[in-house]
C-alpha cells in the first residue's frame, strides 16, 4: 500500500518529516522471494495522486512493468492493482513507481526486493543497506516547494542535503567480528552518483544490477554506484572489535554509516575470494553481434549544453518553447513522451547493438526496461571484465556501446534514471514482438 508516513530524517530521534512509503515506512517491507517463483501483491493506493509500482531489474511479463501510460493505466487514489512478479533471476531488485516517479521518489516511495538463490549462498549474514540523498528545509521537512524546479531538471537533477541509510540519517549496523557478509548495496536517489568508501573492509564484488559476475576485489575500496544500480558485496569482517564507517567521497567525505563489530569472533577455514561465484541466471548471454540491429541513442540538453532546438509532441520546437513546456533534454532530437513513436521495433531474439553518446555537461544513468544489456567499449575501448547490467552510467562525452538479446516481449521504456532528466525529455521506449 502506497500511504503517506512519518520518518527521522535529519538526526536521530529528530523531527518526524513527512513521507510517502509502501506501508508507510521508507524504506518499504523487503520483498523476499525464491528464484522461479511468482509474488502475488496486490497494490493498493492510499496517495492523493495516481501511481504504479515498477520491478525494477525483474525481466518480468510487460503487462506488470508498471509504466503508467505504456504497459498499465495509473492506479487512481482509493484503487488496486494486482501484480504478478515471476522473477527468472536471482539477485538485488527493487521497486518503485513509474508515475510522477521525480517527486514519489523524492518523498520515499520505493523498496527491495530479493529473488534468492535456490541453493543459498554461504555468508553468515545477508544485509541490505538502500542508500538515498533527501532535500529538506529548515523544518527538517521535505522541501516539496523545490519538486519540479527546472534548474535542477536541466542540471544534475535533485541532490539532497541529508543522506540515509535504510531510511535512517546513521545506521548503526552491529556485526560479528569475523562474520562473513553478503551486503546488498543500493542507489535509490533521484540523481546523485554515490563512491562509498568501505575502509579496511576489503569488500570483493559479487554480482552487479543483479547479475553474478567473476568476484574481484572493490579497488581502493570505493564503491561507485549511479541511481537505480545495485551492487552485492561480500565481506569478511575482521577478526577484532572495531568500528568499520562507510563513507561517502565524492565531495568532502562524510559518514554515511557504520559496521560496529562485537563479540565472540568467528574463525575463518577459506578467506576470500575462494567459493565465491554466485550461480549463473538464465539469462541470453549469446550475442549475435554480426546480426545485430543497431540502434544509437544520443543524448542532448541541459545547461551548458549544445541543443538548440528538438521535436516535441511531433513538432519542432526552439530552447525556449521546450523549456516553457519542461522539456531541456532529447534522446535523438526528441524530447520523449511514451505518446511518440517507438525508438525501434524488433523480433523476438534478435541481438540488439547500441551506442549511448553522451553529449552533454552531465552524467546520465541509462536504464532499460525487462532486459539485461552487456556493457561492450567505454570510447572504443573493450570493457575488460564482463558485466551484465539494466543500468549504466555515462559521463559527460562519453561513448558507451551495449548490447542485449531482445527476448521478452512487449513495449519497454527506455530511458535516464536521474529521473528529472527523464521527466525532462530523456526517454523513449523500443517494442520486441
Amino acid at each position: 500500500m502506497a500511504k503517506p508516513g512519518k520518518a527521522s530524517l535529519w538526526e536521530e530521534g529528530g523531527p518526524l518529516a513527512d513521507i510517502w512509503g509502501y506501508d508507510g515506512g521508507v524504506p518499504g517491507p523487503v520483498l523476499r522471494m525464491r528464484q522461479g517463483e511468482t509474488l502475488r501483491v496486490n497494490f493498493r493506493n492510499e496517495l492523493d495522486q495516481p501511481s504504479t509500482i515498477h520491478w525494477h531489474g525483474i525481466r518480468i511479463d510487460n503487462a506488470y512493468d508498471g509504466v503508467a501510460g505504456l504497459t498499465q493505466e495509473s492506479v487512481e487514489p482509493g484503487e488496486t492493482f494486482e501484480y504478478l512478479v515471476k522473477a527468472p533471476d536471482a539477485g538485488t531488485f527493487w521497486y518503485h513507481p513509474h508515475n510522477r516517479s521525480w517527486e514519489q521518489m523524492a518523498r520515499g516511495l520505493y523498496g527491495v526486493l530479493i529473488v534468492e538463490e535456490s541453493e543459498p549462498v554461504a555468508v553468515d549474514r545477508d544485509l541490505v543497506m538502500v542508500f538515498d540523498d533527501w532535500r529538506l528545509d529548515e523544518a527538517r521537512q521535505i522541501d516539496v516547494a523545490s519538486l519540479g524546479m527546472l534548474h535542477d531538471w536541466a542540471h544534475a537533477g535533485r541532490l539532497g542535503n541529508v543522506l540515509t541509510v535504510n531510511g535512517q540519517p546513521y545506521l548503526k549496523q552491529t556485526v560479528t567480528p569475523g562474520e562473513r557478509l553478503r551486503l546488498r548495496v543500493l542507489n535509490t536517489a533521484n540523481a546523485r552518483v554515490l563512491q562509498l568508501r568501505f575502509a579496511g573492509l576489503a569488500p570483493v564484488v559479487l554480482a552487479l544490477d543483479g547479475q553474478p559476475v567473476e568476484p574481484y576485489p572493490l579497488a581502493d575500496e570505493i564503491l561507485e554506484i549511479a541511481p537505480a544500480q545495485r551492487c552485492d558485496l561480500m565481506i569478511d569482517m575482521p577478526g577484532e572489535a572495531g568500528v568499520f564507517k562507510v563513507e561517502e567521497v565524492s565531495r568532502d567525505p562524510f559518514a554515511a554509516c557504520e559496521l560496529r563489530a562485537e563479540g565472540e569472533p568467528i574463525a575463518r577455514t577459506a578467506p576470500l575470494p575462494e567459493t565465491l561465484r554466485l550461480p549463473e541466471n538464465p539469462l541470453a548471454s549469446a550475442l549475435d553481434l554480426e546480426g545485430a540491429l543497431s540502434v544509437d541513442l544520443l543524448m542532448e540538453g541541459g545547461a551548458m549544453g549544445r541543443m538548440g532546438a528538438a521535436m516535441l509532441h511531433g513538432e519542432r520546437k526552439g530552447m525556449r518553447d521546450l523549456m516553457e513546456a519542461g522539456k531541456v533534454w532529447s534522446f535523438n532530437g526528441i524530447a520523449g513522451s511514451h505518446h511518440d513513436p517507438a525508438l525501434f521495433s524488433t523480433a523476438l531474439g534478435r541481438t540488439v547493438r547500441m551506442p549511448i553518446v553522451n553529449d552533454t555537461r552531465w552524467p546520465h544513468a541509462i536504464h532499460l526496461h525487462g532486459h539485461h544489456f552487456k556493457v561492450l567499449s567505454r570510447n572504443g575501448a573493450p570493457v575488460a571484465r564482463e558485466e551484465w547490467r539494466d543500468t549504466v552510467l555515462t559521463a559527460p562525452g562519453e561513448r558507451v556501446e551495449i548490447a542485449f538479446v531482445a527476448d521478452n516481449p512487449g513495449k519497454w521504456m527506455l530511458h535516464c534514471h536521474m529521473l528529472e532528466h527523464q521527466a525532462a525529455g530523456m526517454m523513449s521506449w523500443f517494442e520486441v514482438s
